[in-house]
């Protein structure tokens, strides 16, 4: 079952083509992410998703309804993570919640249990204005996860954040994710995405320049197919995937020769800068 369907989308601001006629799906229970620079058009997608932003041209469906149309129903199953979108900073972390737990009308004991997968329940009578970047960056997280959403947008979720509070949220997602949750992913961060994502669409000037997982992206855009082993004499051979190559790497596995081998197909950043010219700034 696909939540997101986009087809042949297109978004001027004036003169200006920020989504350039682009197509997609996501399906239930996955990871998507949707990569590229700043200023390469991920947020004005997400906004168009969310209904926020018209249209110019095409098609776009969030469980099965044009997002502009949808009833409360299934606004309600919709959660969204943006850069301090949502945050009362005069509040307390506690009293955040509170606001979004009468929105949504859920459990009061709902907001405790949050505040414990998010590592934030023994700060929660802490002001927002005093919280550091990541904590806020988890309450936001919390505050998307009271509802209980089905799909859930995260705008550049871990930007700026320290390696072991992002790795906090990647666990945090992946345990959505486990409970059937859709989450819809961008970011410039190529890395992130190859941990996370099911699957990827790059993005650059507004169009989608790969679409696949990040596995099948990198296997495809592989051009100098070697291969790297290292022995147990510790010697380092290339091999090139040429039959006389191959043979002599066959007979070193025959002959339990091998400690480690890896290929060489790039990663998602390489890929990325090989397709656009442009690094990801």
């Amino acid at each position: 079952m696909n939540v997101i369907e986009v087809k042949n989308l297109v978004k001027k601001f004036g003169k200006k083509k920020v989504i350039n006629d682009i197509s997609f799906s996501v399906n239930k229970g996955e990871i998507f992410g949707f990569l590229g620079p700043s200023g390469a058009g991920k947020t004005t997608l997400i906004k168009m998703l969310i209904g926020e932003y018209n249209i110019t041209s095409g098609e776009v469906k969030v469980f099965d309804n044009k997002p502009n149309r949808m009833d409360e129903s299934l606004s309600n199953k919709i959660s969204i993570v943006m850069d301090n979108f949502g945050l009362y900073e005069r509040l307390t972390v506690y009293e955040n919640m509170l606001v979004f737990k009468n929105i949504y009308n859920t459990k009061k004991e709902d907001i405790d249990e949050i505040l414990k997968k998010v590592e934030l329940y023994d700060s929660k009578k802490v002001i927002t204005s005093k919280l550091s970047k990541g904590m806020k960056q988890r309450l936001l997280l919390a505050r998307a996860l009271i509802n209980k959403p089905k799909l859930l947008f995260l705008d550049e979720p871990t930007s700026g954040l320290d390696p072991q509070t992002s790795l906090k949220i990647h666990s945090l997602l992946f345990d959505l994710k486990k409970r059937g949750t859709t989450i819809f992913l961008t970011t410039h961060n190529m890395e992130e995405a190859t941990k996370m994502c099911d699957k990827v669409a790059l993005l650059h000037l507004g169009k989608i320049v790969e679409f696949g997982t990040p596995k099948d992206i990198c296997m495809r855009h592989n051009k100098n197919n070697m291969f790297y082993v290292l022995t147990k004499d510790n010697q380092e051979l290339v091999f090139k995937s040429l039959k006389k190559d191959l043979d002599e790497l066959g007979d070193l596995i025959k002959n339990n020769s091998i400690l480690s081998i890896h290929s060489s197909e790039p990663n998602l950043e390489t890929v990325f800068i090989d397709l656009t010219g442009k690094e990801l700034v």
